[in-house]
């Protein structure tokens, strides 16, 4: 299935991008002010460099090398050493990727799987890498026997494309709130409790701010390690993510007034999750896909940010509340002010 096979992954690429295209449109960077069409044309391009991303030059994307075993720092074009490079290698049908390899069959004393040792190590399991990789050649395997055996034509390998991806989707699901209503503590209401929690949640997220080693946006890190191969960058995205968790955190321990409950929530719950967004960019070398699928996802986190810093601006204004630089929580006021 070689050639068509080759043809799928730009099939699988292209309908994975249609849906993040779109979105990318109207990516919210969380600077002070939205992002202008340059901005988010960069978080598209960003998107198209992870898909085509090819370390070691043997013509297969990052991703799909995962998908076939081959290290991504293997430093080599012909990993299997067939006298051709790894991309040739895949469009004659000469290596099969790990779900194809792993076959299981039945004994009379028990059930094992068969492993050609000869192979490299599958892509790790229970990444979305590995999740694609055993849903699509699931799908192919049972397609082709349907078919009695006879190879698939291009259109049913898009088909099967479009089901796996579906099969995927389905996985990548929002994650659950970190925290509900029932999980903070709602105490105390009007403008000295307000300040006393702007004071309070400033005092954590500047810790946790401190803490980060990283200069810039997690965006632009994975920026630097996609198209610059910079290896410091992960080490600054991780940091990011530990900054967003323990933010999230801090900020669930808080007793919170009345009228800033509903806001606060929001507040720790995005956080978690831009946390969780962050930790799947710092996996690119790893696991390609969760990578791709996170900063597909990134849109949502931003405008969720942006729409949770909003309401919660809207309540100290409603209170009439200001608070001179310098003082208390004023920082913690400032930052919301400025993401309406």
């Amino acid at each position: 299935m070689g050639e068509t096979l080759s043809l799928n992954w730009r099939t699988f690429t292209a309908i994975l991008f249609s849906v993040a295209l779109v979105a990318g449109a109207y990516v919210l960077a969380r600077g002070v002010e939205s992002p202008s069409l340059a901005q988010a044309s960069a978080e598209t391009a960003l998107l198209q460099a992870i898909a085509t991303r090819d370390s070691t030059g043997d013509g297969l994307p990052d991703w799909q090398k995962a998908l076939y075993g081959i290290p991504l720092n293997s430093g080599t074009t012909d990993y299997f050493n067939l006298g051709m490079t790894d991309g040739e290698a895949v469009a004659k049908g000469l290596i099969v990727p790990r779900a194809i390899a792993d076959i299981q069959v039945s004994t009379s004393s028990d059930q094992s799987i068969i492993v050609d040792p000869s192979l490299p190590p599958a892509p790790a399991e229970g990444t979305l890498t590995d999740a694609f990789a055993r849903s699509f050649f699931t799908l192919y395997m049972n397609a082709k026997a349907e078919n009695g055996g006879v190879e698939l034509s291009t259109a049913q390998i898009d088909s099967l494309t479009s089901q796996a991806f579906d099969a995927l989707s389905s996985l990548v699901t929002a994650a659950p709130d970190y925290k509900t209503l029932k999980d903070i503590t709602v105490s105390g209401t009007g403008a000295d409790a307000l300040k006393a929690f702007a004071a309070s949640a400033e005092a954590i997220i500047l810790k946790n701010r401190n803490a980060s080693d990283a200069a810039k946006d997690e965006i632009l890190y994975l920026q630097d390690a996609v198209e610059n191969n910079d290896t410091t960058a992960l080490p600054h995205i991780v940091s990011i993510a530990k900054m967003y968790r323990d933010t999230a955190v801090g900020l669930a321990t808080l007793p919170v007034p009345v009228e800033l409950a509903a806001g606060d929530l929001a507040l720790i719950n995005v956080m978690m999750r831009a946390s969780g967004i962050a930790s799947d960019f710092a996996r690119i070398n790893t696991d390609p896909l969760a990578a791709m699928l996170a900063l597909s996802q990134y849109v949502q986190v931003s405008q969720s940010l942006t729409a949770t810093f909003a309401g919660i601006s809207d309540v100290y204004t409603a209170a009439n509340i200001t608070l001179p630089v310098g003082t208390p929580g004023a920082y913690f006021l400032n930052a919301v002010n400025r993401h309406e």
